[in-house]
């Protein structure tokens, strides 16, 4: 059975993780948390999950490069720098890096490409997400994730046309852009809403996470899916086929 190693052992998704290994007909490796020697569970694992923190990525690339360890990263508020390290690694060992590893999101993702690509630049996109109040990025890495699906399918950069500040007097809104709003609180698992409104009129495209184990079930589905794939930088909607 393909064995499994879990940075960010300790953490909620972490042991949620941990549980849902077993379910899905792997062996977990071990854990590590901050402290832990990254290279010594990429040794003894076929494949690793990361979800820990940005500040740990650059360490477990290089412990996953070491041994030649495919590693599935799920840690969100990564920036620019993050993304040209997972670049980097994936020019010598299997990458899969998302904002978000339900099976449910990937497929949404292609709804919302696809949908942004059918509506003219009249049609303004708006994304809401709700999150608990744990969680200390926003936008969350799913809401930009739908977001450059929404970008993607209007033949733009996310950047060009992002808007996440509307607070004071910023004026009307501006046609095509993207606009993104945040809320925290509770015990929310994720809640997400691309909205496309028209004149006169609203599609609602949503997803509800209703706890944790469904990110587990994803990311060991991914993890199993990229054990053993030869070097390159991949992504959920292959592991769904979507």
């Amino acid at each position: 059975m393909t064995a499994i190693g879990i940075i960010g052992s300790a953490g909620r998704m972490g042991q949620t993780l941990a549980a849902a290994v077993p379910d899905l007909g792997a062996t977990l490796a071990g854990g590590i948390d901050a402290g832990g020697d990254p290279a010594t569970l990429a040794h003894d694992a076929d494949v690793l999950i990361d979800f820990s923190a940005p500040s740990a990525l650059e360490r477990n690339l290089a412990a996953a490069r070491l041994t030649g360890t495919p590693i599935l990263i799920g840690t969100t508020g990564l920036s620019p720098t993050h993304h040209a390290l997972v670049d980097a690694a994936a020019s010598e060992i299997a990458v899969l890096q998302t904002g978000n590893v339900s099976l449910g999101v990937t497929l949404l993702a292609k709804l919302v490409r696809e949908a942004a690509a059918r509506l003219g630049p009249d049609w303004d996109i708006e994304i809401v997400e709700m999150h608990h109040r744990h969680k200390v990025d926003a936008p969350s890495g799913t809401a930009l994730l739908l977001g450059e699906a929404a970008a993607a399918g209007r033949g733009a950069p996310l950047a060009d046309l992002r808007v996440s500040d509307r607070a004071g007097l910023v004026g009307a809104r501006s046609e095509g852009t993207i606009g993104f709003a945040s809320l925290r609180g509770g015990s929310v698992a994720g809640d997400h809403l691309v909205v496309f409104a028209g004149e006169g009129e609203r599609i609602e495209l949503g997803h509800r996470a209703e706890n944790r184990a469904i990110f587990a079930r994803g990311a060991v589905t991914a993890a199993l899916w990229l054990a053993g794939k030869p070097a390159g930088r991949y992504q959920m909607e292959e592991v769904v086929g979507v």
